[in-house]
């Protein structure tokens, strides 16, 4: 009877192997949303695909995610192709997921959000990086569709506002697959052209028409940009990628050549209004220059020029005069001092002054014979000396010590045995 059971993995594997080879089963294709989504460190990616009532696990290998053009998140409408299956360590059936694409214009909008958030972030659409457009630019360069309203609104627009400006149009593909790449080729040809401006547009339309706008390698090649680039696809309620990185966003294609070009109208009214004002700050320097020459002209120097110089010619007499009497002055001085040095006793008899000296100077020397203590030493004195100094006290010595007793004609060293 125990023939009739059989184990947990024997069931396991009969339920994969008629689940692996169902042909209905090898090739599933689902619709639902994504949740519990779990990206490993490994590349794999682990969800759960469900709908109103039902759910499924469901594991994409890093070799299928890695071909992804976005980034799976919970809530995701998602269109997934793969296989059925069963995982045997747990006995659940999943799908085994190999294509994934989104689903509707919801995903969609989180594309959008997630590129914008990502770059924002990186600070692609911070106004510090923001160039400014030229005031009269000479070159604009049209990057859009050959064909269709855009074009020809921009080409009109510029013709009518500022006709004297050149323009160069770069065709491109605006809409589909390829378009993307096609934009950033010639957004790198037109970087290149020597341009003042670049517009970059198209006309309006849905939101999966407008894509190749939010596509980041597009958007980084605008901000890669030298040139000032004006960004004005579709109307005014359609936003893009592209609109946040460009130096300056339009409202639409039209709106973009009129923010490229100034009307010539208004610059021929800008140059009128100059040259009214330099006429007239001209006309006040004329004035001006004519009211000082006539100064000048009536002033007292020019209708009487010697007077100018008598006047100087007197300051300069009085100065003389003043500089005669200073010299005398001194000069005088000088004399007085000189002859009373004259009539002194020196020069008379300068003998006197030498004997004066020599008296005081004998005086002198028998002041220092008298303070000499050698002297002293003579009649009888002496000097009594300890370690090379002299001792006025028997309190600086005591038992033992070694004195020297310095007399007229020589010394004693002695030690002492008793200090009373």
């Amino acid at each position: 009877m125990d023939n009739n059971y059989i184990s947990v993995t024997a069931l396991t594997r009969y339920i994969k192997y008629k689940l692996d080879n169902d042909i209905h089963l090898q090739e599933v294709y689902l619709k639902g949303e994504i949740s519990n989504f779990k990206a490993h460190s490994r590349g794999h990616l682990y969800f759960t695909i469900k709908d109103e009532t039902s759910r499924i696990n469901a594991i994409m290998f890093k070799s299928s995610a890695d071909k992804l053009k976005f980034t799976p998140e919970d809530g995701m409408k998602i269109l997934a192709k793969g296989k059925i299956s069963v995982f045997e360590s747990t006995g659940n059936y999943q799908i085994y997921v190999s294509e994934m694409t989104e689903d509707g214009l919801g995903n969609l909008h989180i594309a959008f959000e997630q590129l914008k958030k990502k770059l924002g972030d990186e600070g692609l659409f911070d106004e510090k990086h923001k160039k400014t457009i030229p005031k009269i630019p000479m070159n604009v360069g049209i990057i859009t569709a050959p064909t269709g309203a855009a074009v020809k609104d921009i080409l009109s627009t510029i013709k009518r506002r500022f006709p004297i400006c050149k323009t160069i149009l770069f065709p491109c593909l605006v809409q589909g697959e390829l378009a993307k790449d096609d934009i950033v080729k010639k957004l790198e040809i037109a970087d290149n052209y020597n341009l003042d401006v670049i517009i970059l547009g198209r006309g309006g339309g849905s939101i999966e028409d407008l894509w190749p706008f939010n596509e980041e390698i597009v958007a980084r090649k605008v901000f890669d940009c030298k040139t000032p680039i004006i960004s004005g696809v579709g109307h005014q309620i359609d936003f893009t990628i592209v609109d946040f990185v460009a130096d300056v966003r339009a409202e639409t294609p039209t709106g973009a050549a009129e923010r490229a070009v100034p009307k010539l109208s208004d610059l021929l009214l800008e140059i009128d209004n100059y040259k009214n004002r330099a006429t007239k700050s001209l006309r006040n320097n004329i004035d001006n220059n004519k009211l000082k020459l006539k100064k000048l002209t009536e002033s007292y120097v020019l209708k009487n020029p010697l007077g100018l110089y008598e006047i100087k010619e007197q300051k300069l007499d009085n100065i003389i005069d003043k500089l005669t009497t200073n010299i005398n002055t001194v000069i005088y001085a000088a004399r007085s001092r000189l002859e009373i040095v004259e009539s002194s006793i020196i020069f008379k008899e300068p003998s006197i002054l030498y004997e004066n000296k020599l008296k005081r100077n004998n005086h002198l020397i028998e002041k220092l014979e008298i303070l000499n203590p050698l002297n002293s030493l003579k009649r009888g004195y002496s000097i009594t000396k300890m370690n090379g100094k002299a001792i006025s006290s028997v309190k600086k010595i005591k038992k033992n010590d070694e004195i020297n007793i310095m007399l007229k004609d020589g010394e004693i060293t002695a030690n002492i045995m008793e200090v009373k």
